[in-house]
Order: C-alpha cells, then sequence, then structure tokens
C-alpha cells in the first residue's frame, strides 16, 4: 500500500465525525524540552492546574531533545510523582521539530496540543482550544495578537518571513502562528503516517487539509532561562521550512533567467547603437549584465543543491530521532483505538 492510499483509509473511529464532538475522551499534551531545567517544574503545575477544565482525562508528553542541564533529572521526579506525565528521552538533540514529531507519535489523546515548556504559549488557552474542537474544529491554532519581550526587529523579521513563507505555498498557510496548536486525532494519524525525515509540522499540518480555526492569544515573555534559537538557528529553520515545503525557489530561477534575457537583449541594443562614442558606456553594460548572470547562475546552483542535499537525506533513510528510553511509556497503559491504528 502508497503512502497516499495508507492516508486515504484512516481508521474510522465512532463519535469523530465533522459534527459536535461528545464530551470526555482524552487530551494528550506534547511538549518539546531541551535545556528547561528553570521552568519545568512550574509548566506542569499550570498544566495540571489547567487542564481539568476542558473536561476530558489527560496525559503530557515530555520529549526531552538532548538536555545538557538538569532538565531530564525534574522530568524524571515528575514522572515518578505523576503517573500521567509520559518523558520520552531522546538519544541526543534532534532538533525541535523531530521532538515534536517524537511526541505526536507516543501521544494516544482524541485530542493533542503541542505547547512550548517555556510558558510564553499560556496553558490557559488550551480549554478555549478544546471548546473548538469539540465544536467541530479539527485544528485549532494559535494566534498572536502580541509577542511580548521581542524585539522590534525580531517582530518585524518574523512578520515578514511568516507572510513570505505562506505566499509560497499552494495551500492556506496560517500567519503570526507558532506551534502553539490543538490537532484533532485524525490529523495526528495523517501527519505522523507522512514518510519524510526532516520535517516542518508548521507547513505538514496544513498540507494535510481538515478544518482550521484560528485562537487568539497574547503571547508571553519567556518565564524563566533563555531561547534556544540564534539567529543562526533561525535561519537555518527558514530554510528548511522554504526548501522542504516549496518549489517555488527552484522556479523562481525560470523568471531570473527570462529577465536576464531580457535585460540582455536590452543591453546589446544600447552597447550597438552607442557607437564608439559610448565605448565606456558600452563596456560597462556588458560588464554590469555578466555580473548579474554569474550571480543568478551561483544562486540558481545553490538553491538546486538545497534540494539535493534534503533529497540525499531523505534517501539515507536514516530515523528522525532516536529513543534512549521511555519513562511511563503508554504501552504500559490501557491501549486506546489511535494506537491500535497505528500499530496496524
Amino acid at each position: 500500500m502508497t503512502t497516499e492510499d495508507a492516508l486515504l483509509q484512516l481508521p474510522a473511529r465512532p463519535g469523530r465525525d465533522s459534527g459536535h464532538r461528545p464530551a470526555g475522551g482524552l487530551l494528550s499534551v506534547v511538549i518539546p524540552c531541551h535545556d528547561e531545567e528553570a521552568v519545568v517544574a512550574v509548566t506542569h503545575a499550570r498544566l495540571v492546574r489547567v487542564l481539568p477544565e476542558t473536561g476530558m482525562d489527560f496525559e503530557i508528553v515530555y520529549v526531552d531533545d538532548g538536555s545538557r542541564d538538569g532538565t531530564l533529572a525534574r522530568l524524571e521526579t515528575i514522572a515518578a510523582q505523576d503517573g500521567r506525565a509520559c518523558v520520552v528521552e531522546l538519544s541526543r538533540n534532534f532538533g525541535q521539530q523531530a521532538a515534536m514529531s517524537a511526541g505526536l507519535s507516543v501521544a494516544r489523546g482524541d485530542a493533542v496540543v503541542i505547547i512550548d515548556a517555556d510558558l510564553q504559549d499560556p496553558p490557559e488557552v488550551i480549554p478555549e482550544m478544546v471548546r473548538r474542537w469539540r465544536a467541530g474544529v479539527d485544528v485549532a491554532y494559535g494566534q498572536r495578537r502580541s509577542r511580548e519581550g521581542e524585539t522590534a526587529f525580531k517582530l518585524l523579521t518574523a512578520s515578514l518571513f511568516h507572510r513570505f513563507f505562506a505566499g509560497l505555498m499552494p495551500y492556506p498557510v496560517p500567519v503570526d502562528t507558532g506551534d502553539f496548536k490543538l490537532l484533532d486525532r485524525a490529523v495526528v494519524d495523517a501527519v505522523c503516517r507522512l514518510p519524510e525525515k526532516r520535517r516542518y509540522l508548521r507547513s505538514l499540518v496544513p498540507w494535510a487539509g481538515f478544518r482550521h480555526e484560528a485562537v487568539q492569544y497574547d503571547r508571553h515573555a519567556r518565564h524563566a532561562g533563555e531561547t534556544k534559537y540564534s539567529a543562526r538557528r533561525l535561519l537555518g529553520l527558514a530554510a528548511d521550512a522554504v526548501v522542504i515545503s516549496s518549489d517555488k525557489p527552484v522556479r523562481l530561477t525560470w523568471v531570473c533567467a527570462a529577465a536576464l534575457a531580457v535585460a540582455g537583449l536590452t543591453a546589446g541594443l544600447v552597447a550597438g547603437n552607442g557607437g564608439e562614442s559610448n565605448a565606456g558606456v558600452s563596456l560597462a553594460a556588458v560588464v554590469a549584465v555578466a555580473c548579474l548572470v554569474a550571480a543568478v547562475q551561483t544562486a540558481a546552483v545553490a538553491i538546486v543543491g538545497e534540494y539535493v542535499v534534503r533529497t540525499y537525506r531523505e534517501a539515507q533513510g536514516r530515523p528522525t530521532w532516536v529513543v534512549r528510553r521511555t519513562l511511563n511509556a503508554p504501552s504500559a497503559r490501557q491501549a486506546t483505538p489511535a494506537d491500535t491504528a497505528r500499530a496496524a
């Protein structure tokens, strides 16, 4: 069976249609963690206080993404004290996207929330997401009204990138959003069945389709600790997002080629009409066009190279993450229909 066939045959689940969803059920919360020693205990306390408001049983899946501080020790303590907390320890740092994907693969809930550990995205928004989900929404994504503690430069560049990225996509992608969202079980199953190794969930979730709706909120400053995304890592994430999700950068080289052809023809006509008196101008025009052609050719080769590198990595077939161990593993608890469907 091909991946496309598998996606078209996602297992049906009783009472889980696109209309009103019944009360009860299991809510999973997936939290990727990397060097969050200073905040993870507070995060757990707030979640445990807020989640009962949803009217659902819940589990909290922490994914330790190769933390170098005391995060793992704090998570071990949480798991020992609260059986609703599952801790997935990755063998090294695989990156936030891999950690979130690992959490989704473990989560058993009828609905699954992804949220960062730093409390910039307030857990108090989750009950509203659940209300939207019960009303029939498949993806309730957090949309930021404001972003406390961010510099004007970061706010501007983030806004520009979100709109640039959305413009590249052949399907609707929301802007001013991050990874804070609630996914219906059917969406989680669809995303988990996708075969690619380098994953960018902000494009994979919209690609899967279903009904999306924004839940607006004000993003807070970090409760503690420091951001793990330097300018270099943000640029790398942006490059991955564009190259993994869109083929428009490659196709843009055709537009550049056409523009260069027009520029070259125009420069040739100007040079031909200038005569010897304008020899210097003509030479400058030729040099300018030659440099422009060389720059575009180099850029085109670089763009194609980015796709080739990522294609090679996919062809290697290495797993996106490696799990070292799991505390309070879902297999040790009662299985759900979602577990059975994934095992099949």
